[in-house]
């Protein structure tokens, strides 16, 4: 079947976003008062929880629950400053999108493949790494973005990706996603798409079982 469509995940695959998304939060919970710390190591086992408050509830569950818990708006309270910190963070310069994404997307584009986006990230969070790339907001270059707070399950469900196909009005063999998680990869092949990874610096040990391909980067990816 021809090629009609590219589905990107964003953190990690199209650029290596996490350290931002942690500086992000330790910068949160310092500025509220909250002794809470994430180093690298930390940081990696509670990416293997999909979504920011999702990731804080985890934590707080595994190594504070002998303390008083925050309630859930709490929680989403503190990953909106977080999204802000995050969003400034970017707006700062600095992040290049990974090997061969740009180049990519410019080839697809003129191939007359369409692109979208499946991200358990926020939408804000998304336009945030596009302007800071590419100087456009998300839409300016994806057709359709399907973020976390659009669906009722995230990665690793298909939801996302079965979003984006019913936005799309395709077919999962018409398209082909892209990731860099174990959780993306379920994700995008429970909604019966095949799935190409790109592993970045959090996610090399994870089990890519089911992935078409596991390659380290996208440069010279071919759309033949």
């Amino acid at each position: 079947m021809t090629l009609k469509a590219l589905i990107f995940d964003v953190d990690g695959t199209l650029a290596e976003t996490e350290e931002a998304h942690r500086r992000a939060f330790n910068d949160t919970f310092k500025s509220n008062g909250i002794n809470w710390h994430w180093d690298v190591p930390l940081y990696g086992e509670l990416l293997l929880t999909t979504g920011g408050k999702e990731r804080m509830l985890a934590y707080q569950a595994k190594y504070h629950a002998d303390k008083p818990q925050m309630s859930f708006d709490k929680i989403a309270a503190l990953h909106r400053q977080k999204t802000t910190r995050y969003v400034e963070i970017l707006a700062s310069g600095g992040l290049a999108l990974r090997p061969g994404v740009a180049d990519l997307i410019k080839r697809a584009t003129a191939a007359g493949i369409r692109l979208a986006i499946a991200t358990t990230t926020s939408r804000p969070n998304v336009d945030a790494l596009t302007k800071c790339c590419w100087g456009k907001p998300a839409d300016e270059i994806f057709e359709v973005i399907a973020t976390g707070e659009q669906v009722n399950a995230k990665k690793p469900a298909p939801d996302l990706f079965e979003l984006a196909l019913n936005r799309l009005q395709l077919s999962p063999e018409s398209c082909l996603a892209f990731e860099d998680s174990g959780n993306g990869v379920l994700s995008a092949i429970g909604a019966g798409i095949k799935t190409i990874v790109t592993p970045c610096c959090y996610t090399e040990n994870h089990d890519f079982t089911g992935a078409a391909r596991v390659i380290p980067t996208l440069e010279d990816f071919p759309l033949g």
